[in-house]
């Protein structure tokens, strides 16, 4: 278990606050991969992601190619949430907040910069992310110069977070919500 029902709310907020960075720093953590949910004009849409950073403010660092779908959807509407689980220890995280999307500015160069390697081909192929291929080799074709321009990290900056602890017939669910500068918490039923 993540916490416990004689546990304080704010050692629970410290507790969720360090998996989470944890996931960010730890390729093998279970908070690594993580749900992404967006809205498109016709419906809800998600797919996972790679959390690569949460800074000191509780922003989520996410990296994508800026033809994406996810990037069009945001720039319509960046409200967003993120979906965490811990399977070992059975507790649920849920993130809102709101989305920020930087292409070619300070932000992206910098993590850019953390890009080695072949990684880089997976923001420089020929045919844009999504796009109908006639078989899955006509999507490996990358560009032959490298570079930025597709690079984009998606900021989300966390307005609430609900943690749900799987417990048989005793669950424990709370939320953590901003107000203004200040995280304010409750218990919630399960």
């Amino acid at each position: 278990m993540l916490f416990r029902e004689t546990d304080s709310l704010a050692t629970i907020w410290d507790t969720v606050r360090h998996e989470l960075h944890r996931g960010a720093r730890d390729s093998k953590h279970p908070f690594r991969f993580v749900t992404l949910a967006t809205l498109s004009a016709e419906q809800p849409d998600c797919r996972y992601v790679v959390l690569r950073q949460l800074d000191e403010n509780l922003c989520f660092h996410i990296f994508t190619d800026s033809r994406s779908h996810k990037v069009n959807q945001l720039i319509h509407n960046p409200a967003v949430t993120l979906l965490f689980y811990h399977p070992r220890k059975r507790c649920q995280v849920k993130v809102q907040g709101t989305a920020r999307v930087h292409q070619q500015d300070s932000l992206s160069k910098t993590h850019w910069e953390t890009v080695q390697g072949d990684a880089q081909k997976a923001y420089q192929g020929l045919i844009p992310p999504g796009k109908e291929v006639a078989n899955p080799g006509a999507a490996h074709v990358w560009e032959d110069k490298k570079g930025d321009a597709h690079f984009t990290v998606i900021v989300i900056e966390a307005s609430a977070i609900e943690c749900l602890q799987l417990d048989g017939l005793r669950h424990l669910r709370n939320r953590f919500y901003k107000e203004g500068d200040e995280w304010k918490s409750n218990w919630l039923a399960p």
